[in-house]
Order: C-alpha cells, then structure tokens, then sequence
C-alpha cells in the first residue's frame, strides 16, 4: 500500500508539473498556432478582420480547454462545452463544421510537437495520450453544437415559410414580400409559380418537409404551407412547370389543382397566388377542368365571381387587339359569337360574303392565339367583349385599382 500511495502522489505532482508547464508556455501555443493557421488554411486568411478574432478566440480557448482538462482529468470533458458556448450561433454562421474541425486539428498538432517542451520524459507518453482524447472528445462536441445550430435554424426556418406563406395569401405588397423573402434565403433568380389545391385529409396527409423535397426535385427553390383548406406550393426555377405541378398533384385534396401564373420573383408571388385562389374556387363553374389547370385557362369564370385581375386580362389579351385598327375584326368576332357561330348570319348581317368571314376568323386566331370557331375560345371571347364594352362605357369602376 505505501508504494502505491507512493506512486500516486509521484504522478499526481508529475500531472501538477506538467500542467505548470503547459501553463507557462500557453502563450508561445497561442502564437504557433495562429502562425499555423495563417499557414495552413486559405478560408482562415480570406475572412473579414472580425471573423478572424472570432477563429483565434476559438483557437485560445481550446488550449486554454485542454489545459484545465489536463490538470483535472476528472471533469469528465465537461469543460469542452464551454469553448462553443459562448456564442454557437456566430460560430455556425462563420466557419463550417468542417473548417471548425480543421482548425481543431491544427490546435492538437501544435500542442503534439511540443509535447517535449512541455513534459517531462516520463510523463510525455501520457500528455501525448491526453491530447488524442481530447481531440477526439471536442470534435464530438463541436458536431453536437452544429446538429443542435441546424436544429434551431430548421425550426426557425419552418416559421418564416409559414410567415411568407401567409403573406401570399393575404396578398402583402411588393416591398413587404420583399423582405420577408430576404429573410428566408430564396436563391433562385428564375420564373416562379403558385400551386394551389385543397389540402387533403388528415388521414392521407404528408408531411410539410415531405411535400418541400418532393418539390425541390423539380425546381431551385420552393416553399410549402398550408393555409384554411389550402395547400400551397410556391416554387422557382423549375423548367417544366407543368410537368412538376402534375407530380405534385399527388399532395393535394381530391379536388382541382391550379397553377398561378409566372412571375418574375417571390416577392411577386402574390400575384399568381391570388389568380390561383380565384381559379381554385370558381373552378366548379367549368364543367371539365384538367388537373392541374392554369389560372389563365379559368379567365371567364374568375371575372364573373369578381376577379378584376381576370377582368383586366381578358380586356387587355382579347378586346383591346380586336379593338384597334378599324375595328373590323371586333364586328366581325362580335356578330359571330352573338349567332352562335353561323357563318351564313354572321355574314349577312355583316354584309359581306361567307368566305370573308372566314378569312376574318382566322385573322382573328392569330391575332389573339386563340379560335373563335372553338366552343371554349368562343365563350373566352364573348366573356372579353362584355367586360371591354362596360369598361369603354366607364361601367367597371374598379377596373383601375391594385387587386
């Protein structure tokens, strides 16, 4: 028992001199290491002047770390935590996990090859040991800061797609969709669009992040909410919209699926979003509807329930072009659609020859993209024409104000 006693008071004051030697060359470690790190990592030397001092506190801290470790092995590591405590978050938007590693490993390696320096030889191999599993503890640490950084960060995330989600529905301004887009971090700089449907029942519902990464298969970018009975998905740079909205129609209600029109960005996205609501919900009104459809193939039916964004597009798509010159076309389309389509009346009352009618018909076709001798483009027409005489005869007084 003496002996033992003997030995353990023998490396008791061997760790006690140990640690005052790691203490009293603390500060030639500090300078090895930010001389290494200037040395060894590119991303150190290309950071902002305030970044750096954040890194070299780092830095410190972790020797400071091992050595009050060292002098007191039975902290049980705890004293690791504190080297990211103090501020987790400015530390995660700095330097990666990655580069947090890297310059964890440039800490170890200084305090190694000074090992000589700093221990004695009989306590070399256990300073040597000590540094491995302190290494190997903080990198644990720090992927745990990181996941828990990522953890809070998704949550916060979630929040404000919610919180712009929201906003596109209320229909908030340019300006104000403006900086709650910034805030989110959208990155795509091409076309966006709104899909619009009934959000399905609790029984057959995926989940939002499901739905998100379903999304982001087809576009850059995309949020996902839901708001009342509605689900919807805004996303950007997508090639191929129609394509995306019909495989992520499998998210949606039983019911339509609608496709606002493009928009240039997401602070935008109001707009497409309020021609979907409309489109979603006078959909019913047209006896066969495609799913997915485009809000612009519902035009007739949003400017009937109210729509005066639909009311502006048919005036400015299909009355005003038929409108300008003579005005020729526009007695011609108007006559046609008024006989349900009848050449022979539409020519007599027009004085011309049937042919002539035809000729204008198809001058009207491509005039405005779509046919006047087709049931649906007929009806399109004649809705356009209603809405483009009330709005000539001042009849429309909310044509001019913002939606």
């Amino acid at each position: 028992m003496p002996v033992r006693s003997e030995e353990a008071a023998a490396h008791v004051r061997a760790r006690a001199e140990t640690t005052r030697r790691l203490r009293a060359g603390q500060a030639l470690l500090h300078k090895l290491t930010l001389q290494r790190l200037e040395a060894r990592l590119p991303w150190y030397r290309s950071m902002s002047a305030a970044d750096r001092g954040w890194v070299v506190v780092l830095a410190n801290s972790g020797i400071a770390s091992f050595i009050d470790w060292y002098r007191d092995p039975g902290a049980q590591l705890r004293v690791v935590q504190d080297i990211f405590q103090s501020a987790p978050r400015e530390l995660v938007r700095s330097v990666s996990l990655q580069q947090t590693l890297q310059l964890l490993r440039v800490v170890v390696e200084v305090v190694e090859e000074r090992v000589g320096d700093l221990a004695r030889p009989n306590e070399q191999a256990q300073l040597r040991e000590a540094v491995l599993v302190y290494s190997r503890e903080i990198a644990f640490a720090a992927a745990d800061i990181y996941a828990r950084a990522a953890e809070a960060r998704g949550s916060w995330d979630a929040r404000l797609e919610a919180m712009v989600v929201d906003a596109l529905v209320r229909g908030d301004s340019v300006d104000e969709l403006a900086s709650r887009t910034a805030a989110f971090g959208w990155r795509t700089e091409g076309s966006v669009y709104v899909v619009v449907g009934r959000a399905p029942q609790r029984a057959a519902h995926k989940s939002i992040d499901e739905i998100r990464a379903a999304a982001q298969k087809w576009a850059e970018d995309a949020l996902v909410g839901v708001h009342d009975d509605r689900l919807l998905i805004v996303i950007g740079g997508v090639e191929d919209i129609d394509q995306a909205a019909t495989a992520l129609s499998q998210f949606f209600g039983p019911s339509e699926v609608v496709i606002g029109p493009e928009v240039s960005t997401l602070a935008e996205a109001a707009t497409s979003a309020a021609a979907a609501g409309w489109a979603l919900r006078t959909a019913s009104a047209r006896p066969i509807v495609t799913r997915p459809v485009h809000a612009r193939d519902l035009l007739p039916e949003r400017a009937i329930a109210g729509d005066m964004c639909a009311v502006r597009e048919l005036i400015t798509c299909y009355y005003e072009p038929l409108n300008s010159g003579s005005g020729q076309l526009l007695d011609t389309v108007a006559a046609y659609v008024e006989f349900g389509g009848s050449l022979e009346n539409t020519a007599r009352s027009l004085h011309v020859h049937p042919n002539t009618v035809r000729y204008r018909l198809r001058k009207i076709a491509d005039l405005i993209g779509i046919d006047p001798t087709e049931a649906r483009a007929g009806f399109v027409i004649r809705i356009a024409l209603v809405y483009g005489q009330l709005s000539e005869a001042g009849q429309l007084s909310n044509l001019n104000k913002s939606p």
